[in-house]
């Protein structure tokens, strides 16, 4: 019998992708979302994906009491914990919200699993807690010192997931400190398309692109990088994806908890991941230049290493995959 996987936030960007490759991979998957900040279609399109019905809990993990009962009639064998609040600025001004969705939602969770005897679960963690350094690639052994309110919940999540481990030596955590997904998935069924209003990068473009938005605002241009503008590690969402079905392979089958960064392992400006995309569409992409955002670093990618040794991760596509990829999801 397959392992039965609970994905909470699994209508989202990331969770989406990462149903469809878990059950590929053999898993049997439910999915947890309260549709905070995903379509309600989701789930439907990820049936016409997999060609199977796709269980779905429509509850939020702040609530205790009903994350309890899901897990006392659920029987899983894991979890994948996506849900989470994730706009740095929204974070900054709203961190009792952050906090209570981002790290009283994990408590909740983690509490119901140990209740439940489920000892397994794969984190979705940030970059974010980083932070700004310095010193270029980013290892896991880097200091974490995060500018957002955002990115302090992620490494909230890091340490409380760590000390329940050490107090309970069965309790095996996957941290994967991922970058910046972009990408859809190739049957155009699902991508990154937010219920709220997008602070991602790439979603905005596509927007200005396809007229819903008059021009793309651009935070600052006077960092010090080689344009001027932030760099980061763009990761398509299928690799992504994929180095979560890894990480549980790992805790289920070898019993190994890991923390390790999903990235690249190098960088691309706003502006160059602007150009690949007009490049794509074959015409220019109006934008502006703006004041700075509060909790942006200049420059962030991944030394990718550790995944590589831990779990056998590569990435394998490229940033115009990415960019083909979103503009086939959104010119639909």
């Amino acid at each position: 019998m397959s392992k039965h996987i609970l994905l909470t936030g699994g209508a989202g960007f990331i969770g989406s992708h990462t149903y469809a490759a878990l059950v590929e991979a053999g898993y049997t998957v439910s999915i947890l979302d309260n549709f905070e900040n995903a379509r309600r279609d989701v789930p439907a399109r990820l049936e016409q994906i997999t060609g199977k019905a796709v269980p779905v809990i429509d509850a939020d993990i702040r609530d205790r009491d009903t994350i309890r009962a899901v897990f006392a009639a659920g029987d899983f064998d894991a979890v994948v914990h996506f849900a989470a609040l994730k706009s740095v600025p929204d974070s900054e001004a709203d961190p009792i919200g952050y906090y209570r969705s981002n790290c009283t939602g994990l408590i909740n969770i983690t509490e119901a699993m140990r209740e439940s005897a489920v000892a397994s679960i794969v984190f979705s963690s940030s970059a974010a807690v980083y932070g700004s350094s310095a010193t270029m690639p980013l290892t896991e052994t880097s200091p974490c010192a995060p500018d957002s309110c955002y990115g302090a919940t992620k490494l909230f999540g890091e340490d409380f997931l760590t000390r329940v481990g050490k107090a309970h030596p069965d309790f095996k955590t996957g941290i994967l400190r991922y970058f910046n997904p972009v990408g859809a998935h190739p049957s155009g069924l699902i991508g990154e398309d937010p219920a709220q209003p997008p602070g991602n990068l790439v979603p905005v473009i596509a927007r200005v692109a396809r007229g819903e938005i008059e021009s793309l605002s651009i935070f600052g241009d006077d960092y010090a990088t080689p344009d001027g503008t932030c760099i980061r590690d763009y990761i398509h969402v299928l690799d992504l994806a994929r180095g979560h079905v890894l990480s549980l392979d790992a805790l289920l089958n070898k019993g190994e908890g890991h923390l390790v960064n999903l990235g690249t392992g190098h960088g691309n400006s706003v502006r160059e991941v602007l150009q690949t995309y007009s490049d794509v569409i074959g015409r220019e992409i109006p934008f502006v230049i703006v004041d700075r955002r509060p909790g942006d670093p200049a420059m962030s990618y991944a030394a990718t290493d550790r995944a590589h040794e831990v779990l056998g991760f590569g990435a394998k596509h490229s940033l115009q995959d990415m960019c083909e990829s979103n503009w086939a999801f959104f010119s639909k």
